[in-house]
């Protein structure tokens, strides 16, 4: 009986006419590919639109800048904690296909350029031209900024202090070799204030004039470099003697005088002393060697939302003193990034303790952990309350 309800169900079924041959075919083949020129006619559309919106925010920065009143100098213009804010929004939006690196760049740009209608920025850097500091600036400032190739990291500081430069960028720490010390010495005494962070990937490169290994008898280099590429240089040139510079792009700037010198530094080095890359991929001995920069400044700005705080710790010399700087962190709920000692230079055996932790000085946490611990120690001295480093 099921057999004939079956029959009896398909029979009512209405059939389908047969498609034929070249119907077939035609449904198979792909939609036909866009005509050039029409491609090329909507991307110069988007272009004017684009084009169009960039000078209406433009306009509108010149409207802040009216908004906040006459002012003394493009540094009061400048809002690190907005510019983060702004950057986040961009990434939190993102969903490709260009990378949040990329986009973030893309913005940062059009801010430096709409900051620079008013006064551009004066931004000091360890020098020569062609340095990750420098690297580091165009980054977090855009080109739109105008860098200050400066002698040495304290020269950086004492620009800034003196208001030559608006603000410095100085390298702190590099993930495979650890802290640069003179940075953080400057903090001991001087009065700046950590305003932001820039983390900048370091490629560094064998180059030289000729371009060619067998001709190199030294090579000229900052001695973090040697010290990141240490293990190559074992490996391929042993014996070649090793000159420590002021800088890698001073190290550039030497080797090119000489087929057989070279230098160890990065891209823009290359470009800026017209020195050819020996071997023509990275040799750091760290695939992902990321160096960490701190802007300085002379003041503290508001809190961004995702913010990073610094401190300097002096201890009196006891038992228990490490705890009596820590305990007051973990109690509120407080994250510690990082933490380094050095000798505080006031005393003999006396030390200084520098803090990174998760929050902002305004936040109300952070407020009663520092003044709990002020009860137990020698000194706080707050460095810094900045936005976290934006890719």
């Amino acid at each position: 009986m099921a057999t004939s309800k079956s029959k009896k169900d398909s029979a009512k079924k209405p059939v389908q006419p047969a498609r034929s041959k070249a119907a077939r075919a035609a449904a198979s083949r792909e939609p036909a590919p866009p005509v050039l020129a029409d491609v090329r006619a909507r991307i110069d559309g988007i272009d004017r639109q684009i084009q169009e919106l960039i000078a209406q925010r433009a306009r509108f920065a010149l409207q802040v800048g009216k908004a906040k009143g006459k002012l003394a100098a493009a540094v009061d213009y400048y809002r690190p904690e907005r510019e983060a804010q702004v950057l986040r929004m961009v990434v939190d939006r993102n969903e490709g296909p260009l990378s949040d690196e990329v986009l973030v760049h893309v913005f940062r740009e059009i801010m430096s350029a709409c900051l620079a209608q008013q006064e551009p920025l004066k931004i000091g850097y360890l020098g020569p031209e062609g340095t990750f500091s420098q690297q580091a600036v165009l980054k977090h400032f855009g080109r739109s900024a105008h860098g200050l190739p400066l002698g040495s990291i304290e020269e950086v500081f004492q620009e800034v202090d003196a208001g030559n430069a608006d603000f410095g960028v100085v390298p702190v720490e590099n993930s495979g070799q650890g802290t640069i010390q003179v940075t953080l010495d400057m903090f001991l005494t001087s009065p700046l204030k950590i305003c932001g962070e820039v983390e900048l990937k370091v490629h560094q490169y064998l180059l030289s004039r000729s371009g060619r290994i067998e001709d190199i008898e030294r090579i000229y280099a900052h001695p973090q470099a040697f010290a990141q590429t240490a293990g190559w240089l074992r490996a391929n040139l042993p014996k070649v003697e090793k000159i420590p510079v002021s800088s890698n792009a001073e190290g550039a700037r030497r080797a090119r005088g000489a087929d057989d010198a070279a230098a160890i530094a990065g891209e823009s080095a290359a470009h800026v002393y017209g020195l050819k890359k020996v071997i023509m991929q990275p040799i750091q001995d760290d695939r992902d060697n990321t160096t960490r920069f701190l802007v300085i400044g002379r003041r503290l700005f508001p809190p961004s939302g995702h913010d990073r705080t610094s401190i300097l710790v002096f201890i009196h010399d006891k038992p228990g003193a490490l705890f009596d700087v820590l305990s007051p962190f973990a109690r509120h709920g407080i994250s510690m990034n990082r933490i380094e000692s050095r000798p505080s230079h006031q005393a003999k055996w006396e030390y200084a303790f520098f803090i990174d932790l998760a929050g902002h000085v305004e936040d109300e946490a952070m407020k009663k952990a520092l003044a709990e611990l002020d009860r137990h120690v020698a000194k706080v001295k707050v460095l810094g309350s900045y936005p976290v480093a934006v890719p």
